[in-house]
């Protein structure tokens, strides 16, 4: 893959960690989002490499793991229903809910899929006109574009089984929170 390969060019790491180096003057804080950020940047050693000046503060935590027990409970009820074909990512299938996992039910013989892209899942739609498919959407609100156009795509090509069940979580509010948080 291309852009995975320029990512980790050392060469070009280095010179920005110089130029950072060099231009840092004033106390700056930039926060990781999601726990893949906080893995990628340890992982990386990215927080001994930076100046001092920048600081990198762990935030709010990834939408799939403040996803709460109430709205991954509605999405196991809409997995349990006869007809339903429960799309949604990789990652929301071994969130435990209150008393279930999307992956227990799919082993239980709900028709629970993971899908890569909403897309996927309006493809899923597409070749099962006979039953209602529900794509689980979570995510921060700039994953919402995405679903937005599956929406408008299921319409323009008269999909009329797509669904969503959408539990986005918006970055503001939790920035706000954090913000006035004592230090």
């Amino acid at each position: 893959m291309k852009l995975v390969s320029e990512f980790r060019d050392p060469q070009l790491a280095a010179h920005l960690i110089k130029a950072m180096y060099r231009t840092s003057r004033r106390a700056v804080s930039l926060m990781e989002v999601c726990g893949t950020h906080t893995v990628a940047i340890s992982k990386n050693g990215l927080r001994q490499m930076i100046p001092s000046p920048i600081s990198l503060l762990s935030g709010p935590g990834c939408p799939v793991c403040v996803t709460s027990n109430r709205d991954l409970d509605k999405a196991i009820a809409v997995a349990r229903q006869p007809g339903v074909i429960l799309a949604t990512f990789g990652d929301m299938m071994r969130v435990p809910g209150s008393y279930s996992s999307l992956s227990k039910e799919r082993a239980e013989g709900c028709d629970v899929r993971v899908v890569y892209s909403t897309m996927d899942a309006l493809r899923i739609a597409e070749a099962n006109p006979h039953q209602k498919v529900v794509f689980y959407g979570v995510g921060f609100e700039t994953t919402s574009p995405t679903i937005a156009a599956s929406i408008l795509e299921a319409k323009k090509r008269g999909i009329t089984n797509y669904l969503v069940l959408s539990v986005h979580k918006l970055i503001p509010p939790a920035m706000k929170a954090l913000l006035d948080s004592p230090a």
